[in-house]
């Protein structure tokens, strides 16, 4: 059951694909900080490394299915707000030329929640148009990661498609009433994270599990200004594109108030406020340890980690479309 990846990233969609059945055969980044960690967690893919605007369809292989997470910083409440009108928003329409193009069985396409706002609304309606013109079944569906044993608040936008002539539509699965929470993930490595060396430079080998090293340096303001401990028992903040806004680690006691938009580290306890490792938001992303980041500096792992799509949301979304293609026999083969 082949499939290819656009926007590939670190490969968190592509890890929840695989363990649902599916193989990546092809995948595409253009981000060059990222090419070592995916290919060596997927030694079997092939990576195209060009930007997607400058592949021709035919030089993509033929698939069953096309997934990927068009670069969400345009839509993205801590990005540029610019949605359709920054060049990276566009990149949907890259995705859509492709689907057009090779009329795969089925595709699915992952974006931030900020682009319900409705500041994007006609842009979105023309988005879900343009999916629906390239002779797809539409299904649209704003999804809480945490409903999926993802134990993060996470809301993400998915746009799943079958092709028409399927003549079948995508059915959300309900996700689950058990959800999974910071101590179910991290508590085992709570004693054991590095900070990283001067400058936020990796500690390498050093670390006794890959990449469980945390950023070091000030807190801005903004950070300060609101609490950002959650508890054990509680999910975590999303996980972000970036170490200097990575949640505190629950060890510490969430933060004092103050006045508002200011908030302070609880007084004699300072030396508990560190921010999570690398790897313990990787495990917050539902990324298995054998999943290894390759960089120089912690701030590009943070980047790719908080990018991703959590595995395990991936997994139960892939699973409905591999139940749904299994019971129409298409699994064995692409259709013309």
């Amino acid at each position: 059951m082949h499939v290819i990846s656009l926007f590939s990233g670190a490969g968190g969609l592509d890890l929840g694909f695989e363990k649902a059945g599916f193989n990546t055969i092809w995948a595409n980044e253009y981000d060059k900080d990222i090419w070592e960690t995916y290919e060596k967690n997927f030694p079997h893919t092939k990576l195209d490394r060009r930007s997607i605007t400058k592949i021709p369809s035919h030089e993509i292989p033929e698939t069953l299915g096309i997934i990927g997470g068009p670069p969400c910083q345009s839509w993205s409440e801590t990005g540029s707000l610019r949605g359709i009108d920054d060049h990276r928003g566009q990149l949907f329409f890259e995705f859509i030329r492709l689907l057009k193009d090779k009329q795969p069985l089925f595709f699915l396409a992952e974006n931030v929640s900020g682009m319900l706002a409705s500041r994007h609304s006609t842009a979105l309606e023309n988005i879900k148009k343009l999916f629906q013109d390239s002779g797809y079944t539409l299904s649209f569906k704003m999804l809480n990661a945490h409903d999926f044993k993802v134990p993060q608040d996470r809301k993400r936008v998915c746009f799943i498609g079958y092709r028409n002539d399927l003549n079948i539509k995508f059915e959300f699965p309900t996700g689950f009433d058990k959800k999974r929470y910071l101590k179910d993930v991290i508590w085992d490595i709570k004693d054991t994270a590095l900070p990283a060396k001067e400058k936020n430079y990796t500690n390498g080998d050093d670390c006794t599990l890959a990449n469980h090293e945390y950023a070091i340096g000030t807190f801005s303001s903004m950070f300060m200004s609101r609490n950002r401990v959650r508890s054990w028992d509680e999910p975590s903040f999303t996980i972000q594109a970036g170490g200097r806004h990575a949640p505190i680690h629950p060890q510490a006691p969430k933060m004092e108030f103050v006045e508002q938009n200011k908030r302070i580290f609880v007084p004699t306890k300072e030396h508990l406020y560190r921010r999570l490792s690398v790897r313990e938001c990787a495990r917050i992303q539902t990324f298995p340890d054998t999943h290894k980041f390759y960089y120089k500096n912690v701030m590009a792992g943070y980047k790719m980690v908080g990018n991703a799509v959590p595995s395990y949301l991936a997994y139960y979304l892939a699973q409905k479309i591999m139940e749904d293609m299994k019971s129409l026999g298409l699994t064995q083969k692409v259709a013309s």
